[in-house]
């Protein structure tokens, strides 16, 4: 029984730390650079591949970490003591699982060994720009949450996401593959996975508007309103279909790319949603969960269109 009730403790913690880690929405990150690291058409070198794949992912960590940190420290996460899973924070902090210095630990941790990657990266490459850009890449992606900068809390939140899962992503893994940056078929090809991705963060957004705004925070829901916020919303979404039909147009994506129109109505199902229960945070786990949906779908058919 005592080691039945060990195993079980075990368990519990395990499944605290993949909660305080995100651990499910690294896809987001892994998708997009796998993506990147296809598009170069050329040969694939899997060491620089794996090598790359460490430091988006542990960047990726890395960022959650310092989130959560950050949003405790001001004390949005505090508001609502609920843990919905899709926004509002992980909660553990707030209920004394882990304590704020646990999360800037781990944070750092997750944050060296994306360094170390990328210098090893570097090596492998034979030239010293890696690091460099990396560094900016890092410095940005802390610069989310913590300030001065802070663009999460100052309306700049959305385009970061925008910039770090899109063009950065995408762009990094071909130049990883390719030693080229930048690129401009390249760039043009991050556009939709940025534009979903800033999608999905606002639909994260607008139940978290009101705790958000308490302890100024500011996002792109403020300056539409929560009761307006659907009409961004497919304005995001659109953006990032026109930007297939764009990629399409001019060759750098095959036709089979189109079959990501199938998926439109998930997010028009999402926005259906935020119209109609802006102020409601458990029906609007749905839009955030279609949204999800979206992208993994979107984004498998565009890494299936790189193979053709």
């Amino acid at each position: 029984m005592l080691a039945c009730a060990a195993s079980l403790m075990q368990m519990k913690n395990l499944s605290h730390i993949v909660r305080a880690l995100r651990l499910p929405f690294i896809t987001a990150s892994i998708l997009p650079f796998t993506f990147g690291s296809l598009i170069v058409g050329r040969v694939f070198y899997s060491r620089r591949f794996l090598t790359g794949l460490i430091a988006v992912i542990a960047t990726h960590l890395a960022a959650n970490l310092m989130n959560d940190y950050a949003d405790s420290k001001s004390g949005v996460d505090s508001i609502d003591p609920e843990f919905y899973g899709l926004f509002g924070g992980s909660k553990l902090i707030q209920r004394g699982v882990f304590s704020e210095r646990f999360y800037l630990m781990l944070s750092l941790f997750f944050a060296s060994v994306a360094v170390a990657a990328v210098v090893f990266l570097s090596i492998t490459m034979g030239r010293i720009d890696p690091v460099i850009y990396y560094s900016i890449i890092i410095a940005m992606s802390y610069a989310y949450s913590i300030g001065p900068l802070s663009f999460s809390y100052r309306m700049a939140g959305e385009i970061a996401i925008f910039i770090l899962f899109g063009p950065v992503l995408v762009m990094g893994g071909y130049f990883i593959q390719s030693g080229i940056f930048p690129d401009l078929r390249a760039f043009a090809l991050s556009l939709p996975f940025g534009f979903m991705i800033a999608a999905l963060l606002f639909a994260n957004e607008v139940p978290d508007f009101s705790d958000d705004l308490s302890v100024g925070k500011h996002n792109l829901v403020k300056l539409v309103s929560p009761e307006r916020a659907y009409l961004l919303y497919i304005a995001i979404v659109a953006a990032g279909y026109i930007s297939i039909l764009f990629c399409v147009n001019a060759g750098y994506m095959p036709v089979f790319a189109l079959a990501t129109f199938l998926f439109i109505p998930l997010p028009m199902a999402a926005a259906s949603i935020i119209k109609r229960h802006f102020r409601n945070k458990k029906m609007l786990l749905n839009s955030s969960r279609l949204t999800i949906a979206m992208n993994i779908f979107l984004n498998l058919t565009l890494i299936g269109s790189a193979f053709i």
